[in-house]
């Protein structure tokens, strides 16, 4: 594996990172010379980040146990993210892309005179607004998107977004093409929107092949479980009634204050919940 790869996109305003599986995109808005320090920053810390997940590698592939110390930072986060959902079967692999969102973005901002910023981790992104400021984000996944642009701005809680699904670069046991989720930090995000697609599933369906996690990666934290490889043809009664099983996942994260609102997509159907709401969208909507 090769070292660390830092440098500027030819935009010349966003900062690419990448190190074995991370992959990150960085952009800071302020002053330029603030922007610049905190590019450096970010760098800086970028360095040892992968090595530290190595070093805690086994610990953090094993099913969550709440008292569970960690020494990364990283790592850390990681487990504060999980440990909410540790009556499930869930590692802190779950929250990894969003933990090192967040923890990318803390040393980005570390001291600066920032506007605002993001740090993409392959989809999940940890954000900073500062009083006025806003984002904008597109909602969705590879297959089915939304289409909509959502505006997250400094007066909401929301400061993470993650999407997971069959189709995405982790395994899931689930079947949704995609589930975006808006929570306090990217790691909530993260591992609340790989358990909402979990749930997002038709067991025994005909045309839903699956494989042992262990058989397309033998160091999966998953061991044995199945995972989804490919999703034929559904009617949409059926992607119906198996978003129906992601959402009411969801709307128990709500009410636990776990995440602000979740996207569901399969098969062209689309479901969201936000703030106890329930709506189901119709394909062409």
């Amino acid at each position: 594996m090769t070292g660390p790869q830092i440098a500027m996109l030819p935009d010349g305003r966003r900062l690419h990172m990448n190190h074995g599986p991370i992959d990150l995109i960085v952009r800071a808005f302020g002053p330029p010379d603030e922007c610049e320090l905190a590019y450096r920053q970010a760098a800086g810390r970028f360095t040892s980040v992968l090595e530290e997940l190595v070093a805690e590698l086994p610990a953090l592939r094993a099913q969550v146990q709440p008292g569970t110390r960690f020494a990364g930072p990283v790592a850390r986060r990681m487990a504060a993210a999980v440990e909410p959902h540790a009556s499930d079967f869930v590692t802190p692999m779950a929250a990894v892309a969003g933990s090192v969102a967040d923890e990318m973005l803390a040393a980005l901002a570390s001291g600066r005179a920032l506007d605002r910023a993001y740090v993409n981790n392959g989809g999940d992104s940890a954000l900073l607004l500062t009083p006025g400021a806003e984002m904008r984000l597109g909602i969705g996944a590879t297959g089915n998107e939304f289409g909509d642009r959502i505006v997250i701005g400094a007066a909401s809680p929301v400061r993470g977004v993650a999407t997971s699904g069959w189709r995405g670069r982790s395994f899931s046991l689930g079947i949704a093409d995609a589930v975006t989720v808006l929570a306090r930090t990217a790691a909530e995000a993260d591992v609340a929107a790989t358990l909402i697609a979990n749930a997002v599933d038709l067991p025994g369906h005909a045309a839903i092949r699956r494989r042992s996690a262990r058989e397309l990666q033998p160091d999966t934290d998953l061991g044995d479980r199945e995972v989804t490889v490919a999703v034929g043809r559904l009617t949409a009664a059926e992607a119906r009634e198996a978003l129906s099983k992601g959402l009411a996942v969801a709307e128990d994260f709500r009410r636990r204050g776990l995440i602000h609102a979740a996207a569901l997509a399969l098969n062209g159907e689309k479901m969201l919940v936000s703030d106890g709401q329930r709506q189901l969208v119709g394909e062409h909507a």
